[in-house]
């Protein structure tokens, strides 16, 4: 079919065959606009793929009633996905002048260990490894050295080599922090 090069062909298949994508797609939604759109979305699409059309194949209103499935298919996938997000949307308030301060106040407060990760991201992963779960995740160096595996030994040198490393990025607390007791 040409109906995406000649004008008059593409009129007489529209007028041929709007009324049955129209009580076809009406079958199937409520709306009376969402029919409407829903009805120019199939023929915009069958000009799209007027080529795909084979006469041999079957008729033209089976290939056409293809091509409406798809097009209502993907308007119920469209509102499922819609109807979903508005669903994980609705339980949830927006931010006050109080909760904004609030959150502005928490980002406030850890800029100084944003300050530290960004640092670390700098030292081998070993001496990070040790570093993060002693100063950050509060285990003592015993724990740190059974989580990753290694000597105690060992995790004392990584995390000697970590602080030094990063004595003027954060502050001695957070560096110097043994973990728990």
């Amino acid at each position: 079919m040409r109906l995406n090069q000649d004008p008059v062909a593409f009129e007489a298949f529209y007028r041929r065959h709007v009324d049955a994508v129209l009580k076809f797609v009406v079958r199937r939604v409520s709306d009376p606009h969402l029919a409407a759109d829903l009805t120019a979305d199939i023929f915009l699409a069958v000009l799209d793929s007027a080529d795909t059309y084979t006469p041999g194949r079957g008729s033209e209103i089976a290939w056409l009633y293809g091509i409406a499935r798809n097009v209502v298919s993907a308007q119920y996938r469209r509102a499922t996905r819609e109807a979903r997000a508005t669903g994980r949307l609705a339980g949830r308030r927006l931010m006050d002048d109080d909760d904004l301060a609030r959150m502005e106040e928490r980002i406030d407060a850890e800029r100084q260990m944003r300050s530290a990760l960004e640092a670390m991201a700098g030292l081998p992963e070993g001496e990070r490894a040790v570093l993060e779960l002693v100063a950050i995740d509060q285990l003592t160096v015993t724990e740190a050295a059974t989580a990753l595996g290694i000597r105690q030994v060992t995790a004392r040198v990584r995390l000697h080599r970590a602080r030094r490393a990063l004595e003027h990025f954060t502050s001695p607390s957070a560096v110097y922090s043994e973990g728990r007791a």
